[in-house]
Parts: C-alpha cells; structure tokens; sequence
C-alpha cells in the first residue's frame, strides 16, 4: 500500500493512502487531533481516576497517540500497559521521517517515534520507565481479548466508509467486552450509523465537540448496570 508524508495545518505530519483517498490523522492537524479526541477527552480523566491503566489503541499507525499517551503517562507519574493493533505498520525509515517532536515534546517525541518503530514486535516491550507496549501486527477482527482487561480505547481506524467492517456491531461487541466497566472508549468519528452500533452493544454515548469547534467527535462509556448493585 503506497503512503505520502504530507504536512497538517498545525505543521505535523500525517500519512495520505493515495488507493484509499484517507489520511492517518486529520488535515486540520494531527497532533492537535490526537491531543483533542485521545489524550483530553480519554487519557487525562482517567488518569486523575487511576495510576495504572491499560489501553488499547486500533489503528497504531504513525505512533502519535502512543507517544503522547507515554508523555502525558509521564506528568501523572502513571503506569500504562498499551496494546496497539496495527495491520500495515509503518517501517522504521517512514516513523524515522515524521516530525511530531517539532510539535511537541521534543527529543522525548522523537525517541519515542522512533522506538515505536523499530523495536522488534514479536514481544511487548518498555517504551517508557513505566510504559510498556505490545504491538500486535494484526487485523483487529483476527485478536482475541480477555474480558474485562482495558480502561481506555482509542478507536482511530480508517474512516466508516473507508473500512466499514471495523465499525460494526461485531466488533464493538468485542470492544465492549474487552473493556472495564467504566472504561471509555473514544473515536473522532460522529456518525450516526457508528453511534446506533456502539448503543446496542451497550455503551453509553457522549457527544462532544470535535477539533476546533469542528464537528463532533464521540467518547463511550461502559457504564455499570444497575443490576449490579445488590441491596444489603
């Protein structure tokens, strides 16, 4: 699959799929969307919850939402153990050519980009002190998650009508399950298809605004049942 480096309105790069018409990240900025959709609405109220958590990522692709994840993991003094799914990753000379660090977070930006994609990938490794990432070289519909296992999942996969069959049913269903409860699972993507799928598996829905005013984007709750909560 052919992939062109191109340049965001907040200066960061973001990776064009020419076959596809679809970008890695928004064109209104790739740093600023992920800080936005991932890292603001998911991350940081989380973290004010707990100091160890567990995420997963669909979609690992440039490595920024890791990256930032570790950064921000850092300032919480926080522990975090990240599975990121990714069916086509990027080689270490395409990761070595993104510019996420003239952005933000500097040499700890790059080294990190960097590690992302070079380490070996057959074994989950410390991207941080107190960071550890495994990265499953995968389609998503082919991994199988325990139960009850991540308090965060950033769903950053190609746009619905780009690969529809990530966004259905089946595999917010498994989403679900993978989650714990009160876990929150976040997406850039607003459409109501995508919303009504995410409902009937369970999730509550929460609209929030999206990149600069622009927009929508969603985050879901797994919210505890109330027929959990037994009378004494």
């Amino acid at each position: 699959m052919k992939r062109e480096l191109i340049v965001t309105e907040d200066g960061s790069h973001s990776i064009f799929v020419p076959e596809l018409n679809e970008h890695y990240h928004s064109t209104h900025g790739a740093v600023q969307e992920s800080m936005h959709v991932f890292i603001e609405a998911g991350l940081k109220p989380i973290l004010t919850r707990k100091r160890e958590i567990n995420v997963l990522e669909v979609g690992l692709g440039t490595g920024l939402n890791a990256a930032l994840s570790l950064l921000v993991s850092d300032e919480f003094k926080a522990k975090i153990n990240y599975v990121g799914v990714e069916a086509y990753p990027l080689s270490l000379s395409e990761g070595s050519q993104l510019n996420f660090h003239e952005i933000t977070g500097g040499n700890k930006m790059r080294e990190t980009i960097m590690k992302i994609h070079s380490n070996n990938r057959k074994y989950p490794f410390y991207l941080g002190e107190n960071f550890i990432l495994n990265y499953l070289e995968a389609k998503l519909e082919d991994v199988g998650f325990p139960n009850d296992s991540f308090d965060l999942v950033y769903f950053d996969a190609f746009a619905p009508d780009v690969q529809p069959e990530l966004w259905s049913k089946e595999i917010f269903e498994k989403l679900y399950q993978s989650m714990k409860f009160e876990g929150y699972l976040l997406t850039y993507s607003a459409k109501g298809e995508v919303r009504r799928n995410m409902k009937e598996v369970g999730f509550e829905i929460e609209k929030l605004p999206g990149v600069g005013g622009k927009r929508e984007m969603t985050r879901a709750f797994k919210k505890i049942a109330d027929f959990h909560h037994h009378e004494h």
